[in-house]
């Protein structure tokens, strides 16, 4: 194993997960749903808090993992959830109550986010998390970069694909998507952006301007 091996190994397993996290994690695998590494949803959970984020919009609920991460940063905050498996927006619910987050501010949409995500408000998000099907991550972020308010924060995990975007010789479809993603972020003047290895990779974009 690689001194980078060992060190990504240890960041994640650094991290200590409520008992409903793990208890969420666990559900999500049982039912086939890839959640979060731990290490990505602490680096979420203090963008959250850094940014004391008041309103969080989420493409991709899964059982809740990603959202309990969120709100433990932000306990205070609404979120918004958009995904096309209402099973398991229901799961994330329970979680949600379980972690002392009451319906009122934890808002589940189901249905496809192509769909949902032209309806709603510009600049009205402190940070827009964006965990859907990788092969419309470019467009999701477009969305999230217009639903972000100045000073909000875009976060796109799994930015590494698996170990294959940093391959150039690699050509799976999801993996250039990343690519192309991160090689044109890194060159815009309306963003500052940084990727972090933590787990799967962690994309954060940060807007400057409206």
């Amino acid at each position: 194993m690689s001194d980078n091996d060992i060190n990504w190994k240890f960041a994640n397993d650094a991290v200590v997960e409520s008992e409903v996290i793990a208890r969420a994690r666990q559900h999500a695998l049982e039912l086939g749903v890839t959640p979060i590494a731990p290490a990505v949803g602490a680096q979420a959970c203090v963008i959250a808090a850094a940014t004391a984020a008041a309103k969080i919009i989420e493409i991709g609920t899964g059982v809740g993992v990603s959202g309990l991460w969120l709100l433990r940063g932000a306990p205070d905050a609404e979120l918004t959830s958009i995904d096309t498996e209402i099973d398991h927006q229901q799961a994330a619910r329970q979680f949600f109550t379980e972690g002392g987050y009451m319906p009122a501010k934890t808002r589940l949409i189901g249905g496809r986010a192509l769909d949902v995500l032209p309806r709603m408000n510009e600049n009205a998000y402190d940070i827009v998390f964006i965990d859907a099907d990788a092969a419309n991550v470019i467009e999701y972020v477009e969305h999230g970069l217009r639903l972000a308010r100045p000073g909000g924060t875009v976060l796109v995990p799994h930015a590494l694909w698996q170990g294959k975007v940093g391959n150039p010789a690699n050509r799976d479809d999801v993996a250039t998507a990343f690519r192309t993603l991160i090689t044109e972020i890194s060159g815009s003047g309306a963003v500052v952006s940084a990727l972090s290895t933590v787990g799967d990779g962690l994309l954060q974009i940060t807007k400057l301007t409206a």
